[in-house]
């Protein structure tokens, strides 16, 4: 793609769509500084500096990177333990790592995540934004819940009138001008935490560089980046559903690292890929790196410039625009379809839904999902079965099935040893031989037949090249 088509074949969409974002990230940044541990400038800083550096170096145009919650829980032990110097230096740090992997094409992985994992995945997310909002009601008012009522109804029913202006933005610009100039009581996001006009600097951290430094931050920054990329990826994954377009995984993984590498040394903490925040951009019409530019230099503008207007933008409008997100990102026609799926499937979906929900860490529900399917998938695939003819002194077994270490035993035993003839034909046309377990086993059946001549016919060159391989 050119460079116009990437960034200015759909300006108005997504500079209004980036604005809208901008908004939703000023909530999201301060509450997981909290969650770190850190002020809450640290997460706007790196929010401003991950969206304006993966707009130029990701692979998946109009997603959404920021400071998140995933990567935040990470980085809390550090913070407490060693200061705020140890963290940047492991955010730097974990963008070399991201770099390296994107490096080795970790991208690649990706294509082994099945559809039940990712539905799944996405259902928790979904789950997990909803209840992030649920503390905003502790102690609120009867305006709160009309603000956030009212929020929803701009939402939904503003696109009835136009589409030309993202409805997430109208609301939250009509509800923060009603909040003003009624003086109503209601939590705002000053309230959150301190917000200041100082733009972020160039800061190299004032460590020692040691060993003993490296042995610190490594373990913060090896974790950091491995789930970072695992939710990153993930959301490049969704948007390319989304907008029915595809993506450079590899290329993401490398710029989520030049990204947190720029956050770093502007006094930011290590952030990631936002499926919430993605969903926002590219259902308001976000299409194109200039949305996710605008988020983080839209972002940059409202604190330095209109920082004493986005302290009065009530948390109300802020938390119906999430709810809608987590409606808006949860699959409910898995939930339709729920009986339809096979059980195994369905099973791996709940169990994925439920790690996710349980331990907030999306990295970890993914991976059981994934261990999950692939146990189901080799118990399946586990099945061999053998049909023989005899014809003269000759025996021939035609094998069915693949032939690798989880029916290895099996295919052992799929032969008459005690009455077979003294010719023995195995013929793999409709088999695959996978792995060194399965040719150990071949050896074996040609052991047991002792003096008996086995032959071996109708293999593919991968299974030919294996077998020459390992010495047979």
């Amino acid at each position: 793609m050119t460079i116009k088509q990437q960034w200015f074949s759909n300006v108005r969409a997504d500079v209004l769509s980036g604005l809208t974002v901008a908004f939703a990230l000023i909530p999201e940044s301060i509450g997981f500084s909290i969650i770190a541990g850190v002020s809450p400038m640290i997460g706007l800083y790196a929010s401003i500096c991950i969206a304006i550096a993966i707009a130029f170096t990701g692979g998946r145009p109009a997603m959404i990177s920021a400071a998140t919650g995933a990567t935040a829980v990470l980085m809390v032990s550090l913070v407490r333990d060693h200061g705020l110097e140890y963290l940047f230096a492991a955010t730097i740090l974990t963008g070399v790592i991201q770099i390296v992997f994107g490096a080795l094409k970790i991208g690649r992985l990706l294509s082994f995540l099945p559809q039940t994992v990712l539905t799944g995945f996405v259902n928790a997310l979904a789950i997990i934004i909803f209840t992030a909002q649920l503390p905003q009601f502790h102690g609120a008012n009867w305006l709160m819940y009309a603000m956030i009522g009212a929020t929803l109804l701009v939402i939904y029913l503003f696109p009835l009138v136009t589409k030309a202006v993202p409805s997430p933005l109208v609301a939250i610009i009509v509800m923060t001008i009603v909040a003003f100039f009624f003086k109503l009581d209601v939590k705002t996001v000053g309230d959150m935490g301190g917000i200041t006009q100082v733009p972020p600097m160039f800061h190299l951290p004032q460590i020692p560089i040691t060993f003993e430094t490296l042995q610190i931050i490594f373990p913060t920054a090896l974790g950091i980046a491995i789930v970072g990329l695992t939710e990153s990826l993930v959301t490049a994954t969704i948007v390319d559903e989304f907008t029915g377009t595809s993506s450079n995984k590899n290329r993401e993984a490398r710029g989520q690292g030049f990204a947190n590498i720029a956050s770093g040394l502007f006094g930011g903490m290590a952030g990631c890929g936002m499926i919430g925040q993605s969903v926002i951009n590219v259902q308001s019409g976000g299409r194109n790196r200039l949305s996710t530019f605008v988020a983080g230099a839209g972002l940059l503008v409202l604190i330095m410039a209109f920082g004493d207007v986005v302290k009065q933008i009530p948390m109300a409008a802020l938390v119906g625009v999430m709810i809608t997100v987590a409606i808006g990102t949860f699959d409910w026609s898995s939930v339709r379809h729920f009986h339809r799926y096979p059980l195994s499937e369905a099973i791996i979906m709940v169990v994925t839904v439920g790690i996710v929900v349980y331990t907030h860490n999306l990295a970890i529900g993914v991976v059981v999902g994934v261990a999950m399917s692939a146990v189901v998938f080799g118990w399946k695939m586990a099945r061999l079965k053998a049909t023989s003819s005899i014809e003269g002194s000759t025996k021939t077994y035609v094998i069915s099935g693949p032939l690798f270490f989880g029916t290895a035993s099996q295919f052992v035993s799929l032969f008459n040893y005690e009455e077979d003839p003294a010719h023995i034909v195995i013929d793999f046309t409709h088999s695959r031989i996978w792995d060194h377990s399965s040719v150990t086993m071949m050896a074996k059946v040609v052991e047991k037949y002792g003096d008996r001549q086995v032959e071996f016919k109708g293999m593919d060159s991968e299974s030919k090249v294996l077998l020459k391989r390992v010495g047979y």
